[in-house]
C-alpha cells in the first residue's frame, strides 16, 4: 500500500489517545445512539453522503454491535480478530470483509500496527455501483451481488483477495479518492466500487460465507459456471458430498429455482453474450452452450428474452460493432 495512504491510516486520533491515557472502553457517544447497541451511520456519515472511511479504533475491544448500514472492513495492515453472529473470523492484510446491516459483530482490540479501515455505506449507494457491472445475469453474479448489496443482511462475505493485485489497487483507488480532495467524488467512488465489485465476482472461490448452506450454493453456482455445458446436478452432488434430494431442496430453498433453472438460466446468459460479442452462427452457439436441438433452444431464448436470437443480436449489434 502506498505508505502516504498508510502513514494517514495509521495516526492515533483523539479517541485512541484518549484510550491510551487511561479510558476504558469505547465512546459509546461517538457511534450509537442512547443504549441500543446500533452503530448509527448518521454520526460517522456527512449529511447526504452515501459513503465515507474510517480507521478502526484500535487498543480497545468493541463489544457486540450492529450497524445500521453496509459496512465493508478493509484490513490495510496487521490483523484483526472478529466474531460475527457466534462465528470467529480472522481478517487478515489485505483481505475484505463486508457485514450486512443486522450481522451483529464484536472485534478485539488491535494493535498499533493494526491498520484496518472501515467504508461505511448506505445500502442506496449500490444502486450506481452496480450499473457499471454491465448487463450479463448470471445466477452466481445475482447470487453473490445480492449479497455484497445488502441482501444478505444477517451475514458477512469474508475474500481473502491479499494476493489478487487488482482487488488490491481499486481499494487504494478507493482509499486514496476517499482520503483526498478529488473532485467529482461521488461518481468516481461508485465507478470504482463497481470496478472492485466486478473483480470480487471473480474470486467467487476464494469467498467464505457466514452461512455454510449459503457457501454450498455457492460452489454449485461456481460448478455452473465453469460446466454450464455438460454439468449435471449428480455430478456437483458427488463432488460436494451430497446426496441429489438434499442438495436439491438446498438450491431451490436458497435461490428460488431448480438446479435446471440455474442451468438453464446459464447456459442462456451466455449465449445471449455471443450474441452480442462475436459473429458464431446461433447453431454454433446453441452447441457451444449445451443445447444440440436448435429448435428447443430457440424456444428457450424466445422465453427468456421475448425473441428469437437472430432479433436480439440485431437489436445489439451496435453494441458489437
Amino acid at each position: 500500500m502506498d505508505t502516504g495512504i498508510l502513514q494517514k491510516l495509521s495516526a492515533i486520533s483523539q479517541e485512541e489517545q484518549e484510550i491510551l491515557n487511561g479510558r476504558r472502553g469505547i465512546d459509546r457517544s461517538l457511534y450509537m445512539d442512547g443504549s441500543r447497541d446500533v452503530i448509527s451511520g448518521e454520526k460517522l456519515l456527512a449529511k447526504g453522503k452515501l459513503i465515507a472511511i474510517r480507521p478502526h479504533t484500535r487498543f480497545v475491544a468493541f463489544p457486540e454491535h450492529t450497524h445500521d448500514y453496509v459496512e465493508i472492513v478493509y484490513m490495510c495492515q496487521g490483523c484483526t480478530k472478529h466474531r460475527i453472529n457466534g462465528e470467529d473470523v480472522l481478517l487478515k492484510e489485505g483481505e475484505l470483509l463486508l457485514l450486512g446491516q443486522n450481522a451483529r459483530q464484536s472485534i478485539e482490540a488491535a494493535g498499533e500496527r493494526d491498520i484496518a479501515v472501515n467504508f461505511i455505506v448506505r445500502p442506496e449507494f449500490f444502486a450506481g455501483t452496480l450499473s457499471f457491472l454491465g448487463d450479463e445475469q448470471t445466477p452466481l453474479r445475482s447470487f453473490i451481488l445480492d449479497c455484497l448489496a445488502g441482501g444478505s443482511e444477517s451475514g458477512y462475505l469474508h475474500f481473502q483477495v491479499t494476493d489478487v493485485l487488482p482487488v488490491q489497487n481499486l481499494v487504494e483507488n478507493l482509499l486514496w479518492t476517499l482520503i483526498s480532495e478529488t473532485p467529482n467524488k461521488r461518481g468516481i467512488h461508485q465507478m470504482t466500487m463497481g470496478l472492485l465489485f466486478a473483480q470480487l465476482l471473480n474470486c467467487a472461490d476464494r469467498l467464505t460465507f457466514s452461512n455454510s448452506e449459503e457457501e454450498t450454493v455457492l460452489r454449485v453456482l461456481n460448478y455452473l459456471e465453469e460446466h454450464y455445458r455438460d454439468g449435471s446436478l449428480t455430478e456437483v452432488a458427488a463432488a460436494l458430498h451430497y446426496d441429489i434430494s438434499t442438495l436439491s431442496n438446498l438450491i431451490r430453498r436458497r435461490t428460488g429455482k431448480t438446479y435446471t433453472e440455474l442451468l438453464q438460466e446459464r447456459r442462456l446468459s451466455q449465449a445471449a453474450w455471443l450474441l452480442k460479442n462475436s459473429d458464431k452462427r446461433v447453431e454454433d452457439i446453441s452447441h457451444s452452450v449445451g443445447y444440440e436441438n436448435i429448435s428447443y433452444f430457440h424456444r428457450l431464448f424466445l422465453a427468456r428474452f421475448g425473441c428469437t436470437p437472430k432479433h436480439y443480436r440485431d437489436k445489439n449489434k451496435d453494441s458489437f460493432l
